[in-house]
């Protein structure tokens, strides 16, 4: 075999879900699984499995079962890690009494149903291969996610959620409390909002949905492999691709939701500049990927012992010059998104379409009533032509799906102004 790397992975989880004031048993979950990666004659073999490591990479050398061409990075890293949250420990009453505290705000007159979740999992990663390197993290990480749904002219939906890496410290102070009171008071709004206007029109982005457009347009284009198959719009680096105040940044050592200090195939963590100054600078990598295409490795993500893939880790639009009041005046006439309900995108068209929670109409320079059940649709590469930046970049975290797996991502923006296609959702 000409390189072959072995990955064993631990965690423990629990979940708690309060459901219209209803508790649901807890879920204690622990999982403990390896995997097996052998190269030979240039072509790649796996297996999963808890046996010993002789007997995982004799299956896994079964399983070349033709010749390739793959070559790899096979560069070598060493390193022990351990992320040590802040309250390690916290009994499950007062767990549960968060969720109580949080459904208490939640509720008003409009509120039909709650349901809140409490998640917290705690991942061990051990790494060794041919080439001599042995790595071993672990990274605890924690959140609450809350939901409601409202009555009134309509029936609506809204939610938000805190999910980073650490300990009970992550949702014990007062951000719960806000979220849950904002986004009751936002849904009873909501439930009376108008429908949207439709038409291409300038659209200001808040931090979440900005976020979101950046990862799902733009990031997955750079990912190497959808390169490769001929599914990516962006064909080389060096292209411009935005004004010259557009950076964009994917940074797994940012302490936000998508942390990681090694990615599954042992390569050490670095913030890689997708977008500097408007000039697409580089894609994101595997060790294979970056033979091919001349990049660096440190990108390949797997969810449990499923083979590593490229993925994205905490990616993010970097702060801008404008004012938040320079933004809305700048669009005059047009519509201000918030948050999102998911979407689609195509990175080989570069086409996309996302549903935000809701927005606001903007009238003369000036932040009018509430709409609802709004979408914005358009193309990467056309709206990032004319993008505004503003300042203070926040993080909304999430689990990214591909290939059927799925892994935490946190996507990051200030608020933007694009110009886009606006319509109901």
């Amino acid at each position: 075999m000409e390189f072959y790397d072995i990955r064993e992975i631990k965690s423990t989880s629990l979940s708690l879900t309060l459901e219209n004031g209803k508790l649901e048993k807890p879920k204690y979950e622990k999982f403990r699984g390896k995997s097996f990666r052998v190269l030979k004659n240039k072509s790649w073999g796996f297996f999963s499995g808890m046996v010993s490591d002789e007997e995982g990479l004799e299956r896994a050398e079964r399983n070349c079962i033709e010749e390739g061409d793959v070559e790899i990075d096979r560069r070598s890293f060493e390193g022990d890690y351990t992320f040590k949250p802040k309250i390690s420990t916290a009994d499950i009453e007062q767990k549960v009494n968060l969720l109580k505290e949080v459904e208490k705000l939640l509720k008003n007159e409009f509120v039909v149903s709650t349901r809140i979740n409490y998640i917290e999992n705690i991942r061990e990663f051990i790494y060794r291969n041919s080439e001599g390197s042995e790595i071993r993290y672990e990274i605890p990480r924690t959140g609450i996610a809350m939901q409601a749904v409202g009555k009134d002219d309509t029936l609506q939906f809204l939610s938000k959620r805190i999910f980073k890496p650490g300990g009970f410290e992550i949702v014990s102070g007062n951000e719960p409390f806000e979220m849950a009171e904002e986004l009751s008071n936002k849904l009873e709004e909501l439930v009376r909002a108008h429908k949207p206007p439709s038409g291409k029109m300038p659209v200001l982005m808040d931090p979440s949905l900005g976020g979101v457009f950046i990862h799902e347009a733009f990031g997955h284009a750079v990912e190497a492999d959808h390169l490769i198959r001929g599914a990516s719009i962006l064909k080389e680096t060096g292209i411009r691709v935005g004004p010259e105040e557009l950076n964009v940044y994917d940074d797994p050592l940012k302490e936000e939701f998508g942390f990681f200090p090694f990615d599954d195939e042992g390569v050490k963590a670095e913030k890689k500049t997708v977008i500097e100054k408007g000039i697409f600078k580089e894609f994101l990598h595997s060790r294979e990927t970056a033979i091919k295409l001349k990049g660096k490795p440190g990108n390949s993500r797997s969810q449990g012992v499923m083979e590593p893939i490229i993925r994205m880790s905490n990616t993010y639009i970097d702060e801008g010059d404008y004012s938040f009041d320079e933004l809305v005046e700048s669009v005059k006439n047009g519509v201000y998104l918030i948050g999102t309900r998911g979407g689609e995108t195509n990175p080989a068209t570069g086409y996309f379409h996302f549903n935000a929670q809701y927005g606001y109409l903007i009238i003369n320079g000036e932040i009018r009533e509430m709409i609802r059940d709004v979408s914005l649709s358009g193309h990467t590469l056309e709206i990032l032509k004319d993008i505004k930046i503003g300042k203070e970049v926040k993080f909304e975290p999430g689990f990214c799906g591909k290939s059927g797996q799925l892994v935490p991502v946190s996507d990051g923006a200030p608020p933007t102004v694009v110009n886009a296609l606006v319509g109901g959702a």
